[in-house]
């Protein structure tokens, strides 16, 4: 397991992460979500133990990562930067990290590079974006640490490339139980990859839950009623439903509402709406009515 409690990192006067708790269980490829600035990289340079926080704690396994190289040879962590690869060949960074980690695995290095046919013998600075961001991951999974943190995993890749190495992720996932914290400010690619995500803004944990459990429990609501019926919102919230946001025009009404479809329905229903229809909600529309809900403007997220 991998334990922020009540963490605080600072560069001088600017706070990166300001009291942050987080837990994210074995086996779980979790995402952290945000803007630019909003911590997720710093989250993945303490748990890396590149950074040292100020003040909480940062754990894995329930040991400090800080200055602790057993810990640190369970984690390989791919930054959204590979200009210090530039002067290797793939064969003498490879073994570079073959060095460090004790369980790496040429025959897995060997299966993946293969798939995607990288050279060995070419120096990293002539690969394209796509085919860096490849090999890193290659040698990250070859490594066969027990948590693999990904900066902006897909950036640089086109649409096969994407394709090709969510499935080299989640083969790990599925064959050994990785765990695999990825950030991104795309939602739509956490949502694919990933089955539990936190929101960070402004050093802060907005929340983070279950992906799945997410997506199941808001919905969007469009209804029409008869002319001579009307509602308000405090009205329908009044019967039981918890109504994230309501607009009303003439006949017709949009509400996002938290509850469960049987609930919705039994509450719904027996008032003979002409039109009853649940609308799919894609996961960013999920979270920017529940920043809404919490009071913060969402277009500051983005």
């Amino acid at each position: 397991m991998i334990e922020l409690r009540n963490t605080v990192k600072r560069f001088d006067s600017y706070t990166a992460l300001d009291g942050v708790d987080l837990k994210i269980e074995k086996g779980t490829a979790f995402g952290l979500l945000g803007s630019n600035g909003a911590g997720k990289s710093t989250i993945l340079r303490l748990l890396s133990g590149i950074y040292k926080q100020e003040s909480g704690e940062v754990l894995i396994d329930g040991e400090n990562v800080y200055d602790n190289p057993s810990v640190k040879e369970r984690v390989f962590f791919i930054n959204d930067e590979t200009v210090q690869f530039g002067n290797y060949t793939l064969k003498a960074l490879k073994n570079y990290y073959k060095s460090y980690y004790s369980k790496f695995s040429d025959e897995i290095f060997e299966e993946l590079r293969n798939r995607i046919s990288l050279p060995l013998n070419k120096k990293i600075n002539t690969f394209s974006k796509g085919m860096k961001r490849q090999a890193i991951v290659i040698i990250g999974l070859a490594c066969q640490t027990d948590y693999l943190l990904l900066d902006e995993a897909f950036d640089g890749l086109d649409p096969t490339m994407r394709i090709i190495v969510k499935k080299m992720l989640v083969d790990a996932m599925l064959d050994r139980q990785l765990t695999t914290v990825i950030s991104s400010h795309n939602l739509k690619e956490i949502n694919e990859v990933c089955d539990t995500a936190a929101l960070l803004h402004k050093g802060k944990i907005i929340f983070s839950r279950e992906i799945d459990s997410v997506m199941g429990s808001i919905h969007k609501l469009q209804l029409v009623f008869p002319k001579d019926m009307e509602f308000t919102r405090e009205q329908l919230a009044g019967e039981g439903l918890d109504i994230l946001h309501f607009e009303r025009s003439h006949s017709i009404y949009y509400l996002i509402v938290r509850d469960e479809i049987p609930k919705i329905e039994k509450i719904l229903v027996p008032k003979n709406p002409v039109l009853f229809e649940i609308i799919p909600l894609s996961l960013e529309e999920i979270f920017i009515y529940e920043l809404e809900v919490l009071g913060y403007d969402s277009s500051d997220i983005k």
